[in-house]
């Protein structure tokens, strides 16, 4: 069986519903389980909806309130089929009844818990779900809908809850029974704690809902399908020439994820990686495209795709008192634990270390915690790029090729070897455009 999960994009009209559903039609001898995300920015504007409404902005939560509603009954109204219409209709009716009351109850008291606002975002995968399935019962698709939080057992950290896998497995094995000819329609992002209270699972919740549905399933694959032809070599907005990576391990997409790279996150796939299911990234408006394959093993070693990030702000640490003194870099650490800041990389010499930090935030607390240990620099308006590949630190002639496209810009900081997969560059922000042009150029322009 194979697991299909479907992105905001993919579900944002009937037309691109359409799509999918062409898509899965195509699939039901693999007994396919489609998991989806809200329809389009129905999260982010359910989210718009909740902070209006929790400071007393009746106006603006009612507003959006009806642009949501609106726009999912005319997506149901495009269904032809006169019973099956207004079925759907009538549970759409009663769900953005519910929607409104959590508005209201947030705009009365002017605050809103985790609890209630996981209670409100989770509409957005409940609505898109059932125009799915009514979509496909239209066309003759043998269909079936379940919901998510039957099947999803969570703590309750309510907005990024954390799975109990036990018992979720059980439930997913219990309750999913996947059947050639047939399609189970599933929302992603959205589970249930053991007390029966609505959770989410947070960032790329509808990825890892779809990841731990394939692990408990043991499917062949996992397909994530979205609005691009899967990872590039660079983002296309930057570097319009970028092309499709054919493959790359887990360890090179979690990587490009962490650096920049926004296809897909890789702590949302885990529990597929845990068991070497292989996960493909795929375009749903272009489906013969074979899109990005990512598995357990590299196919070949070298550059696979760059990724970048900036702001970055370096912080280096001048002290002769490291010499030949231990437990050091843990007490800066600890620093930057108690400030809660997550370093990306890190640089040391026999007396100073060299840190950056992703766009933080006011650091002037930081900077004096850590001026107890020497002198303390501060550069600002620095930029990170990611050269991504299998075995980088092996391959001498990548690393020359790399200093040599750069040598007229000015290189902050480097790592290299502290992953088998990454090469990590510190430039000016400035300069950020012009180099990842010329690496992209370098390394992947015949």
């Amino acid at each position: 069986m194979v697991v299909l999960k479907f992105g905001g994009s993919s579900v944002a009209t009937i037309e691109m519903i359409d799509a999918i559903l062409d898509i899965v039609q195509q699939r039901l001898d693999e007994a396919p389980v489609l998991v989806s995300s809200a329809m389009g920015k129905t999260t982010d504007r359910l989210v718009e909806a909740t902070e209006s409404a929790a400071h007393g902005d009746r106006d603006g939560y009612q507003r959006v309130y009806s642009e949501l509603r609106a726009a999912h009954e005319d997506t149901v109204g495009r269904i032809a089929d006169t019973a099956i219409r207004e079925r759907a209709a009538g549970r759409l009716a009663d769900q953005f009844d519910e929607v409104q009351a959590l508005l209201t109850g947030v705009y009365l008291i002017q605050e809103c818990s985790p609890r209630t606002r996981d209670a409100v975002l989770s509409f957005g995968e409940r609505l898109a779900t059932e125009i799915v399935h009514a979509r496909a019962c239209e066309r003759g698709i043998d269909s079936l809908l379940l919901d998510s939080r039957d099947l999803i057992r969570t703590d309750d950290e309510f907005n990024a809850a954390n799975v109990e896998f036990t018992e979720t497995k059980k439930r997913i094995q219990a309750h999913v029974t996947p059947t050639a000819g047939r399609v189970i329609v599933l929302q992603g992002f959205i589970a249930r704690t053991a007390d029966g209270v609505t959770s989410t699972l947070g960032r790329g919740g509808s990825d890892y809902s779809a990841s731990i549905i394939a692990a408990a399933l043991d499917a062949q694959k996992m397909e994530i399908w979205t609005d691009v032809d899967g990872i590039m070599t660079m983002d296309p907005r930057i570097v319009p020439e970028a092309r499709t990576v054919d493959s790359m391990s887990y360890d090179e997409a979690a990587e490009l994820a962490f650096f920049g790279a926004r296809v897909v996150h890789p702590s949302t796939i885990q529990p597929a990686v845990d068991r070497r299911i292989p996960v493909y990234v795929r375009n749903t408006r272009d489906p013969d495209r074979a899109g990005t394959r990512i598995s357990g093993t590299a196919d070949e070693e070298g550059p696979r795709a760059l990724a970048s990030k900036s702001p970055t702000t370096v912080i280096t640490i001048h002290s002769s008192r490291m010499l030949n003194a231990y437990g050091f870099l843990a007490r800066i650490f600890a620093i930057f634990e108690r400030h809660r800041l997550s370093v990306d990389v890190v640089a040391t010499s026999e007396v100073s270390v060299s840190v950056t930090l992703d766009d933080p935030p006011d650091l002037s607390g930081l900077v004096s915690d850590l001026a107890q240990f020497g002198r303390v620099e501060r550069e600002d308006d620095q930029a990170l790029i990611c050269i991504v590949g299998n075995r980088l630190w092996r391959r001498s002639e990548t690393v020359a090729r790399v200093f040599d496209a750069l040598r007229d810009i000015p290189i902050r900081l480097i790592s290299l070897g502290s992953s088998d997969v990454n090469l990590t560059l510190i430039v000016p922000s400035d300069s950020l455009q012009r180099a990842v042009r010329t690496l992209h150029n370098t390394l992947f322009v015949p």
